[in-house]
């Protein structure tokens, strides 16, 4: 049993297993690629994996692969495992859970978890009135269950959305979604009623631009070419994720959330992806005050099992017809016990503070290769999402993707897991467990810098 530093100087013991960078020789190694061959006989490619490698266990900051490579992780299986791959009170409470019962479909004979995690998203996510949760699967069924809400509670058709985002893989999904390939190519034709409007990306805006105005320029594309009258909702990553860690200037979301709030639009986080301590904070919302009208989540929600929800406004999920949302296995009796377990984890360990611890370490080691390296545009993010943007130079920014694959290529050979994104392809995310050590933390920046000097 390994310790780490949280809260100060205090030390909490939940390692299972050495958080260390350890190849065993030959990457992947043999039973690897035994692995792949099955793969390839049994799995369609069209079903990819960033890592050649296949798990076998994993813990804290690490996923040790079947060869017993040690691998660390940067990625939390896209901002799900916050609290760890097997993180002591959510295996345990997973554990206790099956020995009842795995499933009676809370349409059909409720239980008491349910209701017990809906409580808790009440509690937790922000706005100063009195909300109501459902819950789902996916993070792609929360939002279409969020747009069917709105659309009900308004009668009115039309949702917006923005340049750069991800909101999910279904039909709906993939047309809320901006990029083309891999998500929606060859899929169409896709759900009607969904409008793009520009977002507010610092880097690649006029730099005169402040959010305020970028706001305006995205209400003035709506009232001009959509009415404010026909719109159900405003559908927003408060930090885009897939579409490149993209943080909106100050003054953009709470100028948005004012406008809606005056046309009778609902307005919708998608906290799937930043939510639960992810930005250090509960939900990235938070940062500027907004309290949304429905915030979506899932991810981080239940340390790894699947569970996501839709919270929001009481009244608004009035308006819904008795029957009209639900699924037989949203809100599983396994996975809510999973989630009270994981936020029980974030609240005792104080993880929005160890966000911010990983946000200072990881941002003393990269914001400087800025100004150092060309290729380097930009560095942001918040609390442990963080993200570098690599450009062909610093006076065209245009973007460079092929250095963000490589960049990750080379870390991964080296141990670590490295995700890219973006738009353009050209981003390098961040997404550590926040249960990591420092110390893995630290070695694996060296890595990822060798890599970028290297590239560069």
């Amino acid at each position: 049993m390994l310790r780490f530093p949280l809260k100060g100087s205090l030390m909490v013991e939940m390692y299972r297993l050495p958080q260390e960078i350890k190849l065993t020789g030959e990457f992947p190694g043999p039973s690897s690629r035994a692995l792949a061959h099955r793969r390839s006989q049994a799995v369609p490619a069209s079903v990819a994996s960033g890592l050649p490698v296949y798990a076998a266990d994993a813990d804290g900051g690490v996923i040790i692969d079947v060869d017993g490579n040690s691998l660390a992780d940067l990625g939390a299986g896209i901002a799900v495992t916050t609290v760890g791959a097997s993180a002591p009170k959510v295996v345990q409470a997973v554990q206790e859970s099956v020995t009842h019962f795995t499933h009676t479909c809370f349409m059909v004979t409720p239980y008491e978890g349910y209701i017990a995690v809906s409580e808790k998203l009440n509690e937790l996510i922000p706005g100063r009135f009195e909300k109501r949760s459902v819950l789902f699967n996916s993070g792609a069924e929360a939002v279409e269950n969020a747009v069917k809400i709105a659309r009900a509670a308004t009668g009115r058709n039309a949702v917006v959305v923005f340049d750069h985002a991800y909101h999910g893989r279904t039909n709906l999904t993939m047309a809320l979604t901006a990029k083309v390939a891999p998500y929606k190519k060859g899929f169409g034709p896709f759900a009607p009623e969904i409008y793009r409007a520009p977002m507010s990306y610092p880097y690649r805006d006029d730099q005169s631009m402040d959010g305020k105005e970028a706001a305006q320029r995205t209400i003035n594309m709506i009232e001009k070419q959509i009415g404010s009258e026909y719109v159900a909702a405003i559908l927003i990553e408060p930090i885009q994720g897939e579409g490149g860690f993209i943080v909106p200037a100050d003054g953009f979301l709470p100028t948005l959330v004012a406008w809606a709030r005056e046309k009778g639009i609902v307005f919708i986080a998608d906290e799937v992806q930043t939510g639960f301590c992810r930005t250090g904070k509960w939900f990235a919302s938070e940062y500027e005050g907004v309290e949304p009208d429905l915030v979506t989540t899932a991810k981080g929600i239940a340390g790894g099992m699947p569970l996501s929800a839709v919270t929001g406004r009481a009244e608004l999920f009035d308006k819904v017809q008795p029957g009209g949302l639900g699924g037989t296995y949203g809100g599983n009796p396994v996975s809510c016990a999973a989630a009270l377990a994981a936020i029980e984890t974030m609240q005792d360990l104080d993880l929005n503070a160890r966000a911010l611890h990983i946000e200072k370490l990881v941002t003393a080691a990269l914001a400087p290769l800025v100004d150092e390296l060309d290729i380097v545009g930009d560095f942001r993010g918040r609390g442990a999402m963080l993200a570098l943007e690599f450009v062909a130079d610093s006076i065209s920014k245009a973007p460079h993707p092929t250095a963000a694959k490589d960049i990750a290529a080379y870390c991964q050979q080296r141990g670590v897991l490295i995700l890219t994104c973006g738009t353009y392809g050209n981003i390098i995310r961040l997404l550590p467990p926040l249960t990591i050590s420092d110390e893995l933390l630290k070695q694996s920046m060296n890595i990822l810098i060798e890599g970028i000097r290297s590239v560069s």
